[in-house]
């Protein structure tokens, strides 16, 4: 597949706490959040991902695994992996580019994100190297793994859904919906959470409609949940700086970063005690 340009590329990408956490005891104790950076690789690439569990937690418990935006594995990233694990996962934020590498500039998250896309089977090796690294933590539930993405990282846990991933549950906020993959019916094994901005210029209508009817096809569990007002990257703090400086169709809402992480915490929840 040739290089694409970025808004092609976006327009195709971009459980509850568990009892011993409150139950039983006379008070909650204050979250104990362990971090630790972890090399891992996939097809002779070396990655570095990044380890976050809360340690006041007894046991194991579900896993997250957070895929980064189209800049790369950053302090965005981290810091969503340190807030799963303050409600009581054990959360892993990938490396889909290799040796933790990070842009600063469009166009070099065009180039890393390009590398990925062209040939995802790349990006599904690095992916499932998370994937089992995470399983192997002894906090993790191995059976109770789901995962979640930001705009590029929500166009990958689609795509891994799509392909029928071992995974409980995918989280995909302000990620592009278009398929690299179009799964048979019954093959999406993966519950499925999308949350977009309804005024994101980067997603045309037509990309919304169509991966609805995909899913129907697919006889997906989905969801699809849009917020009047948000545009690309709503999560984002950092996104009224990025369009400024680039000028991109990005901007950050307050309203939309809270009530989509309301969803996910109530889907993670749903899916993690389907399994109990």
């Amino acid at each position: 597949m040739r290089a694409l340009g970025y808004g092609l590329l976006i327009i195709l990408f971009c459980f509850p706490v568990v009892a011993a956490h409150g139950a039983g005891r006379m008070a909650v104790e204050p979250p104990d959040i362990y971090t630790e950076e972890v090399d891992y690789s996939a097809g002779g690439v070396e990655l570095k991902g990044y380890l976050a569990y809360d340690r006041s937690i007894k046991g194991k418990r579900p896993g997250v695994l957070v895929v980064h935006e189209w800049w790369g594995h950053n302090d965005y990233a981290r810091k969503r992996a340190r807030m799963l694990a303050e409600l009581g996962y054990t959360a892993f934020a990938v490396d889909m580019y290799g040796s933790g590498k990070t842009a600063d500039h469009p166009d070099d998250a065009t180039r890393f994100m390009n590398e990925v896309l062209e040939k995802m089977e790349r990006g599904e090796a690095r992916f499932n190297a998370a994937l089992d690294l995470l399983k192997r933590q002894t906090t993790t539930d191995p059976k109770r793994v789901a995962s979640i993405g930001y705009c590029f990282g929500g166009g990958v846990v689609l795509h891994m859904a799509r392909r029928g991933a071992d995974l409980k549950g995918v989280v995909t906020f302000h990620g592009s919906l278009g398929s690299l993959h179009t799964p048979d019916p019954g093959s999406v094994k993966a519950k499925v959470l999308v949350l977009h901005g309804a005024d994101d210029k980067l997603i045309p209508a037509a990309q919304v409609e169509a991966f609805k009817s995909e899913m129907t096809a697919a006889r997906a569990d989905y969801r699809f949940v849009a917020y009047p007002g948000a545009s690309h990257s709503f999560t984002n703090p950092d996104a009224d700086s990025f369009a400024e400086r680039f000028n991109m169709p990005l901007a950050y809402s307050k309203e939309a970063d809270t009530l989509s992480w309301q969803e996910m915490k109530s889907f993670l929840e749903k899916v993690s005690a389907s399994l109990l």
